[in-house]
């Protein structure tokens, strides 16, 4: 079994590739969501009953995937940043306690962001 580090490391590699894969999504959120008014009622539109056979909880899906790939990547990033930084962070136990702490802040971030995308608050 992997230790928690090593679980990091490749969800790193995961979500920045999910990010790169579906680029042509997120340019389309952005362009869709600001061009106007009535592409932005159709934005909304496509997050709420969908396109054609696609329902609008599948779009939310692929948000909130994206949603985790952008915070565990960021989050993961700075993680490696702070142990290019600090010799006293390359440790085993660093190592594993910061593993951890963005795996765990990575689910919590996306679940209050999932919330609020869904509709909960």
């Amino acid at each position: 079994s992997l230790p928690p580090a090593g679980i990091v490391s490749i969800l790193h590699r995961v979500s920045g590739a999910i990010m790169f894969l579906l680029m042509p999504f997120i340019i389309w959120m952005f362009d869709t969501s600001v061009s106007s008014e009535y592409s932005f009622a159709r934005f909304r539109a496509v997050f709420e009953i969908g396109v054609g056979f696609v329902p609008g909880w599948f779009f939310k899906l692929v948000a909130l995937a994206l949603i985790w790939s952008y915070l565990h990547h960021f989050i993961a990033g700075l993680r490696h940043l702070w142990m290019d930084v600090s010799h006293a962070a390359v440790s085993k136990e660093f190592g594993k306690s910061s593993a951890i702490a963005t795996l765990a802040s990575s689910v919590i971030l996306t679940l209050v962001l999932g919330a609020k995308l869904f509709g909960l608050y």
